[in-house]
């Protein structure tokens, strides 16, 4: 039983580590909540569903599309809504509105292209899982878990070795001292759009193919996302993906002992214990600059 309840505790956090990632590294280049990023989540699941299933392309294919044009939604909302916001210098409240706004817009929209009713991906018979140390699991559990690992890594790599990943670290750390050695910080943060909301859409798409697709859902993941950010450490990529897996595994243990009912709460519990005793998070700095 222990491991079953783990197991479905690290699938869980692979996902909340996927939105979580994709939140930090836009976070990092806007110092702002971008809760519209939990929309972008459901357009990828939504995308990857019009491809998949209502024109009958190849999944893969599909879901290939369906990661770029999540990426394409966060490059539009960012230079629609964001970017004439920065050049008049808006204090970060208003960003917050605005991104809210945007989430319900956006939600809205899903709702009147698609309906309210629940969609899914799923095609085929239910197959049996694998047997591991006690616990099932099943091939798209598997998927779920190797991809958002691979996504991490790939992440991590990027930030760390590439020029343009060390140019959003600049950028994340001093954006006015990064544009006086030459790098033009709207562009890293139009990067930081593209590729973190193509995590989040990612992130849409795989939970889709575990459970369905509803105009809602993402507001349960921009709130799981940011709270593994906190909790790993906002600014910390591994921080982020290890928050996804701490929240998850908590969320099923404590449910394995309580109502199903109470597991939202369970996490925002969670979340104000981090608060009060490291609000800097298990991977984030204590003092000094933040670090990607």
């Amino acid at each position: 039983m222990i491991n079953q309840i783990i197991a479905n505790g690290l699938v869980a956090g692979a996902v909340y580590g996927l939105v979580a990632l994709g939140f930090t590294l836009i976070y990092r280049s806007v110092k702002f909540f971008h809760f519209a990023h939990g929309v972008v989540y459901a357009a990828g699941a939504y995308i990857a569903y019009t491809f998949a299933i209502s024109l009958s392309i190849n999944p893969v294919i599909s879901f290939f599309l369906a990661v770029v044009l999540a990426g394409v939604v966060g490059v539009i909302i960012d230079r629609l809504v964001y970017l004439p916001l920065r050049k008049c210098k808006a204090p970060s409240l208003v960003f917050l509105l605005a991104s809210f706004g945007v989430f319900i817009f956006i939600q809205n929209l899903l709702q009147l292209i698609y309906g309210a009713q629940i969609l899914t991906i799923r095609t085929g018979p239910v197959k049996e899982g694998h047997h591991f140390l006690g616990a099932v699991i099943t091939d798209t559990q598997i998927l779920i878990l190797v991809a958002s690992f691979v996504l991490c890594l790939a992440l991590w790599m990027f930030v760390k070795k590439t020029k343009l990943g060390k140019a959003m670290r600049a950028v994340a750390d001093d954006r006015i001292a990064a544009s006086v050695v030459g790098i033009n910080p709207e562009r890293i943060i139009l990067a930081a759009f593209a590729i973190g909301s193509a995590l989040a859409g990612a992130a849409g798409i795989l939970i889709s193919l575990e459970t369905n697709i509803e105009p809602t859902m993402g507001m349960n993941a921009i709130l799981k996302g940011i709270i593994a950010s906190i909790i790993g450490g906002i600014g910390s990529i591994p921080g982020a993906m290890f928050g996804g897996l701490f929240l998850g595994i908590a969320e099923n243990l404590d449910i394995w002992k309580i109502s199903a009912g109470w597991k939202d709460c369970i996490a925002f519990v969670i979340l104000i214990a981090f608060l009060l005793i490291r609000p800097g998070g298990i991977m984030g700095v204590k003092s000094g600059g933040e670090r990607l």
